[in-house]
């Protein structure tokens, strides 16, 4: 490793690099294209932006390095982490959802960087916001998804504009049975670190059986089992997890949703209170199974299992990483069947028992209405609480700095005393009114 990447190392609090992501370092520096699969979790991003950088001229103001994401949430993590590499290059991340004069904005700042989903990204080149002629490296995350048919006549359209390509990198935690032509592959190194059984071997698989057609008592009954621990209940549609949240309302149970009809300043905002500890549990579709920024989590619930063998496999990749141990749980009806690609022969789970509903979890979300677009950075929000507070270091959690938004954890029966010590103080010379976030 030179001593860049050692730097950037260091910051991130990593001592050295995987087999996987020195191998995929190889590749990249020696400018080949290169197909990377590996499982969710494992460092992919790291794999291939670390070498990357190297390859960035920071005196050239064209766009060089074109990073396209098949969501929202995977475009977002992908700009946290390579900001959070604090190199001098500039980037700016694009997507449905986010404010498109921003972008505009951010593209006159001449970014070497721009990462983005499909349609965005093909919205901008349409517009001429950005010279797509400097792009030499192309890098396809989860490009499974990405490549789907869904994504086709953009991602034709945006492979037409990058003239000047000289390098394609194409990353997943799921092979593709074919890649299109329009891709435009040379040659292609492929490095796969995927299992070949249906599961790795630190991932425990149970079914949960409920006692009739309704399976809502059997889940609460599980939730209660598994206790105070993140948890994410996958289905298969939207419509389903406005049921089970307007069933767990009625059961005083704290959760949140996640799914594609929700607005993006919400699915943000379910995300980061799961992360700071706010919520512990998180019923989503399987757009959570992939591409978003969550910790580790002792286990996943099925409550609808998923149509394909690979969808399965992309949910279960949220517990059990690298070296930990998880539980996934498949929530069954008493005359439904496991599918095809799941054994039979895995034990239930009874979850009978004296098992009590889960206690409130020990954070809980506040917000201020300023963030990074009114340079506001973590540390000014630091500051502005701890100085006019008497809330202790201890008791602040997660910080969170979105474009006009700010969020931070505090941990739960502060947040009163909170809101009325701030009434009145001012950040970055302007008063703001501190709320709870619900």
């Amino acid at each position: 490793m030179d001593e860049n990447t050692n730097a950037h190392l260091n910051r991130l609090g990593i001592k050295q690099l995987t087999e996987m992501q020195l191998k995929a370092g190889e590749v990249i520096s020696n400018h080949q294209d290169l197909v990377l699969l590996s499982p969710t979790g494992s460092g992919k991003t790291l794999a291939f932006m670390l070498p990357l950088i190297s390859n960035i001229k920071q005196d050239n103001t064209n766009a060089q390095l074109l990073i396209l994401a098949p969501s929202r949430e995977l475009a977002i993590q992908l700009e946290q982490v390579f900001k959070s590499l604090r190199t001098n290059l500039k980037v700016n991340c694009c997507y449905g959802g986010h404010s498109t004069q921003i972008e505009l904005n951010n593209f006159n700042g001449f970014p070497q960087v721009v990462i983005g989903t499909p349609g965005r990204i093909a919205d901008h080149l349409r517009r001429g916001s950005f010279n797509p002629g400097g792009m030499h490296t192309l890098v396809l995350d989860e490009f499974d998804k990405s490549l789907e048919l869904g994504f086709e006549k953009e991602m034709t359209e945006i492979l037409g504009r990058l003239v000047g390509l000289k390098q394609r990198i194409l990353t997943s935690a799921t092979s593709l049975a074919q890649i299109p032509d329009f891709v435009g592959l040379s040659n292609p190194i492929q490095i796969s670190y995927l299992e070949k059984q249906n599961h790795p071997p630190q991932l425990e698989l149970k079914q949960v059986i409920a006692n009739g057609v309704d399976k809502l008592d059997a889940l609460f009954r599980l939730l209660c089992y598994i206790g105070n621990e993140p948890v994410i209940v996958f289905v298969n549609h939207r419509e389903a997890a406005e049921r089970i949240s307007e069933h767990l309302k009625s059961l005083n149970v704290e959760h949140d949703l996640f799914h594609g009809g929700l607005q993006q300043l919400d699915r943000e905002r379910a995300l980061l209170k799961f992360r700071n500890g706010s919520h512990q549990l998180l019923v989503a579709t399987d757009l959570a199974s992939r591409g978003i920024d969550i910790p580790e989590i002792k286990c996943v619930i099925h409550y609808q299992l998923p149509g394909t063998q690979e969808a399965f496999v992309h949910r279960n990749g949220r517990t059990a990483r690298m070296n930990a141990t998880g539980v996934s749980y498949c929530v069954l009806a008493e005359n439904e069947h496991l599918p095809d690609y799941i054994s039979s022969h895995i034990p239930i789970e009874s979850c009978h028992g004296e098992n009590s509903i889960p206690d409130f979890p020990e954070w809980i979300t506040m917000y201020l209405p300023l963030g990074r677009k009114d340079n506001v950075n973590k540390v000014d929000v630091v500051g502005f609480v701890l100085k006019n507070s008497p809330l202790s270091k201890e008791n602040l959690g997660k910080v969170d700095v979105l474009d006009r938004i700010t969020f931070f954890a505090v941990r739960r029966g502060f947040e009163q005393m909170l809101i009325k010590a701030l009434k009145g103080c001012k950040i970055k010379g302007r008063k703001v009114q501190l709320q709870v976030s619900l």
